[in-house]
């Protein structure tokens, strides 16, 4: 079966402008008080007028509480498999079902931002690949290649088969993320879901565990930021490696 298709509608001015540069944008609907702002002319040229409707109140099409005047109906953009993604990058994000949209949007910006190549993401128990999502990500779903995938365990072991190193994020941890050699090799790092953390048969699929060190007395960190620590700990541990400065 092909993977499920996804970002079918965006919102937020950030998002539906990269939505739109992508030439993915099927019907336009912007606020009639902001149809003559400049982000949103710009956004309105790049979509083609005859594919834009002014309304009086976008938010009667909203799904998210602030779509700043603008929602687009989009072509879905089409999920990797787990081969495909391999083809593309060596250092993917998974999340074992995160349940926030911001924080899946979150973790897909810094993901972007330093260099991690991909997401793998639950079709189960997870945050969709939402409108909020993609209001988050502010246009890094664009760009990020994504595997949707039905059991988190089951693409470990299909990752490992495919020669990643899978490290888990696990606030218990004895070793710490931060100077981790593995991070130099294809690796998926496993970002827990909020609250509760890795599920038990994600963690047992897990080649090594580790933690984030904090000040005594903190709880875990929220999973966008664990994930941001994560992403620039393989850019970092990387570029030192090769004998670059970060």
């Amino acid at each position: 079966m092909a993977p499920a298709g996804y970002g079918d509608k965006v919102e937020g001015i950030h998002a539906v402008l990269a939505a739109a540069r992508a030439g993915r944008v099927n019907r336009l609907y912007v606020d009639r008080g902001r149809k003559d702002r400049p982000d949103v002319t710009g956004v309105i040229d790049l979509v083609g007028r005859e594919r834009v409707q002014i309304v009086d109140d976008v938010r009667t099409r909203a799904s998210t509480d602030a779509p700043q005047g603008v929602v687009a109906e989009c072509r879905p953009l089409s999920a990797l498999s787990l081969d495909a993604l391999k083809e593309t990058t060596d250092a993917v994000l998974v999340l074992d079902h995160i349940e926030d949209p911001h924080n899946v949007g979150a973790v897909a910006r810094s993901a972007r931002a330093a260099g991690v190549g991909g997401l793998v993401v639950s079709s189960r128990r997870a945050a969709p690949l939402s409108a909020a999502a993609f209001k988050a990500a502010a246009g890094t779903l664009e760009q990020l290649p994504v595997a949707v995938v039905s059991s988190i365990p089951d693409a470990l072991r299909r990752l490992k088969d495919l020669g990643f190193w899978v490290v888990g994020l696990e606030a218990t941890a004895e070793q710490a993320l931060f100077g981790l050699d593995l991070l130099t090799e294809p690796v998926a790092v496993v970002i827990g879901a909020e609250g509760q953390g890795m599920a038990r048969l994600t963690t047992l699929n897990c080649d090594v565990l580790v933690s984030i060190p904090m000040a005594p007395g903190n709880e875990s960190l929220n999973a966008s930021v664990s994930a941001a620590l994560a992403a620039f700990e393989i850019m970092r541990v990387r570029n030192a490696s090769r004998g670059r400065h970060t």
